[in-house]
């Protein structure tokens, strides 16, 4: 194959290879190789290139690394198996392993093989119709999507149903083409057999293109417009910052490092929180640890990586103070409590993979979790589509959107549904089905004998006039109604029976005592008779009203209507006078109390009608004064979550720092002791203890108040010059017994660079001289 030097605009052939030169960086764009110079310009070329590549070529780039030193290379490689393409790594046959060591720890790499095999995988994947384009355009059938679905919910809890298919299915196609099968159904064999390919493909879907400082103007329009908004009239509460997606971390560091730049710029005090989630639990302890690779060096300038990393080996770690005001947690953006009152929302990994449902559910996420005066930060690919009424436009060119509107309200999926209230009618219903669930037994029995024998019939009602239960033989004087089925005493009452059993229930409810009325007639079946009516008010055991009437026959009269005597005419004239005159006055007077009941409550439901308006108002207000704090407590809960697992996280890796440190004070064979600034010992391990003649409990003493068997002068003083000077001092001392050493004293540096004490080593001199 020939061997070129790339130049500028050079058009990319097959076969061919192409150098870049020692000044230039190269660049891929439409199958056109772009080359510029690269100046003073910290340009990592290879990084640079692959990330060209990525762009330009999709799914169809490959990336492979091989033997070379250093970490250039692995932004690429992620680069590209984030677009969906393909990544390899030469193994341990490198002669210089730090770049391939670098990718593959970093996750960005699908193959790690010698040359020959890379060369013969691509060979392989080349044909593949993932690769060659025969799959573009056609759809993975849905229920084998569904069952891939169904195995990452259960694994990860997360639904992937509603992500936009076209990057679900090019995820799924790649693993395919890694695993060298065609069709889906394979593919799920190989998920059911093998549980880590679940993991991989979680992994896959979940990858993000992500660095330090991405979109530089982004952060200065945050840091010289947003900052001073947010601070005013702000007093002493911090700014909160939530970064959904955060993937390993990058994003969040850049915002809190430009926002204690300005901070300090403005020589203002104002303590900053940044929250950083995603379903991710390899990113989020990724993120975590605060560790990145010497590849950063090319997003992060100098200064600030002097600033805010420390120096470590393989890269760089975020400074302390950095990584105390940024806190991670895995959260499913969708389904988990989102944080409150944030200052600042930035969300520019996530939209662009939801569909419209879940872009919807986010976005009212984001509304309710602003402050009333937050802003909205989203991708340069990313819009608040059809949401114009929850956030306003502020910045169109770096897509900051300020939050509008009232309070805000939490998806329904997101709250718990309240339980029903019972209404009159169930306790009703639940009455009737204790009587009729009720165990017989041997007294109710004798009861029911005796009450059938002596008792006259009657029946039970509610307040509402429903039966409830039938006592004895009622059918002389109650008959179902036409029409639908109702159990109404009203409606069931007989041919005259109606009037005086309104008029006495009305009374004994007004009362409150037994009613009775006597000599009504009532018609049942074209035959009379004279009824005695009973109605007797009682509180049942849940503390309603319930009323007995009592039907009593005072005396048979069923001579039929047709076959009465004329000559009787005059007695039953008389009798149906005396009757009518007084059913004329019972009508009279329940006419005359029904008027006087129907005013004063009419008056009564006016009043009543304003309270409660003026009640229902402020159960609105109270209603929705409980479910914002509702709401605010699951923000909280999750907040406090949040905060209790990164506060494990921490413990573990204090734990875990301390075990190593005593363990290399105790290996280590030369007298080592730790001092604070104010000269009191830290700790000393055991040799220390041996030479110096120290005991436990001298730990938290100055060293002045101490009787060191060394044979030195001001001690105390070369101490705190040390740590003034930061000078590292030697000096030859002895002794008692003459023993001969040589005391090394340097500053004690904190993770954050910052002096706070000293170190005191001495190394034998005669033990020295007998191994020489």
């Amino acid at each position: 194959m020939p061997v070129l030097l790339a130049t500028d605009a050079t058009v990319i052939e097959r076969n061919h290879v192409y150098v870049a030169p020692p000044d230039g960086a190269v660049t891929s764009a439409s199958g056109v190789l772009r080359v510029e110079p690269r100046g003073d310009r910290a340009i990592l070329p290879i990084d640079a290139m692959l990330r060209s590549l990525a762009s330009d070529a999709g799914s169809r780039a490959i990336s492979v690394i091989l033997s070379g030193t250093a970490s250039d290379g692995t932004l690429g490689s992620k680069a590209v198996k984030a677009e969906g393409g393909i990544t390899f790594a030469q193994d341990e046959t490198a002669r210089f392993d730090g770049m391939p060591r670098s990718a593959i720890a970093a996750g960005a790499i699908d193959f790690v093989l010698p040359p020959a095999e890379i060369a013969r995988e691509i060979v392989r994947i080349a044909g593949h119709p993932y690769v060659d384009g025969r799959d573009d355009g056609k759809h993975l059938n849905d229920g084998d999507l569904a069952k891939i679905f169904m195995l990452l919910r259960t694994s990860h809890d997360v639904d992937f149903t509603h992500y936009k298919p076209a990057t679900i299915e090019r995820r799924i196609r790649r693993r395919m083409a890694l695993h060298k099968v065609e069709t889906l159904a394979d593919y799920i064999n190989i998920m059911r057999e093998k549980p880590e390919e679940i993991e991989n493909l979680y992994g896959d879907i979940l990858i993000r293109v992500t660095s330090f400082f991405r979109d530089p103007e982004v952060f200065a329009a945050l840091q010289n417009e947003i900052l001073p908004e947010l601070l005013k009239n702000r007093g002493d509460r911090p700014i909160r910052i939530w970064v959904p997606g955060c993937a390993t971390g990058e994003e969040v560091y850049s915002l809190a490092i430009v926002f204690h730049e300005a901070l300090a710029a403005m020589n203002i005090e104002c303590a900053v929180q940044v929250f950083g989630t995603d379903v991710s639990d390899a990113s989020i302890d990724r993120a975590r640890s605060g560790m990145y690779t010497d590849s950063i060096s090319s997003e992060v300038s100098p200064e600030r990586l002097r600033r805010f990393f420390t120096r470590v080996d393989g890269g760089y770690r975020v400074a302390k103070n950095i990584r105390d005001c940024c806190i991670f947690a895995r959260q499913n953006l969708t389904k988990d409590p989102p944080f409150s009152k944030v200052d600042l929302i930035s969300c520019r990994n996530v939209l662009i993979y939801l569909g419209a449902v879940l872009q919807r559910r986010v976005m009212s996420i984001f509304h309710y979790s602003l402050q009333p005066e937050g802003y909205l930060l989203l991708g340069s690919s990313e819009t608040i589509g059809n949401y114009a009424d929850l956030f306003t436009i502020v910045d169109r060119r770096n897509k900051i959107y300020h939050r509008k509107g009232a309070l805000g309200r939490l998806p329904i999926e997101l709250t718990r549904p309240t339980l029903p209230v019972r209404s009159h009618h169930m306790e009703r219903m639940r009455l009737l089905d204790d009587e009729a669930v009720a165990p017989p037994n041997l007294f109710r029995e004798a009861d029911r004998v005796l009450l059938s024998r002596f008792t006259p019939a009657g029946v039970v009602v509610d307040e509402e006039m429903e039966i409830l239960q039938f006592r004895g033989r009622t059918s002389a004087y109650l008959e179902p109604a036409p029409g639908a089925a109702s159990f109404n005493l009203l409606k069931m009452a007989r041919e005259g029976l109606l009037a005086e059993l309104r008029t006495a229930i009305h009374t004994a409810r007004k009362k409150d005592t037994s009613v009775r009325r006597e000599g009504i007639i009532v018609t049942a079946d074209e035959h009379t008779q004279t009824v005695n009516l009973d109605v007797i008010p009682f509180v049942g055991p849940t503390g309603g009203r319930y009323f007995i009437i009592l039907f009593e026959a005072a005396q048979a009269d069923a001579a039929p209507k047709s076959r009465r005597k004329k000559s009787a005419a005059p007695v039953a004239d008389t009798k149906q006078t005396v009757r009518l005159k007084r059913e004329l006055e019972a009508t009279r007077d329940y006419l005359q109390s029904i008027i006087e009941e129907q005013e004063a409550m009419n008056e009564e439901l006016r009043s009543a009608n304003e309270e409660i308006q003026s009640s229902n108002e402020e159960l609105q207000s109270t209603n929705e004064e409980l479910e914002t704090a509702k709401e605010e407590l699951q923000s909280s809960n999750e907040e406090l979550m949040t905060l209790n697992e990164e506060l494990e996280h921490r413990n573990d890796e204090l734990a875990h720092v301390n075990n190593d440190l005593l363990n290399l004070l105790a290996a280590v064979d030369l007298p080592i002791v730790m001092l604070d600034s104010a000269l009191r010992i830290r700790r000393f391990n055991t040799s220390a203890q041996k030479t110096l003649n120290l005991i436990p409990s001298d730990a938290g003493r100055s060293i002045r108040d101490l009787s060191l068997t060394l044979e030195v002068r001001d001690l105390d003083a070369m101490i705190a010059d040390v740590i003034d000077t930061l000078e590292v001092r030697e000096l030859r001392v002895h002794d008692r017994d003459g023993h001969a050493y040589l005391l090394r004293i340097r500053p004690y540096k904190t993770s954050d660079n910052k002096i706070d004490g000293a170190v005191l080593v001495m190394i034998d001199i005669e033990q020295l001289k007998k191994k020489i």
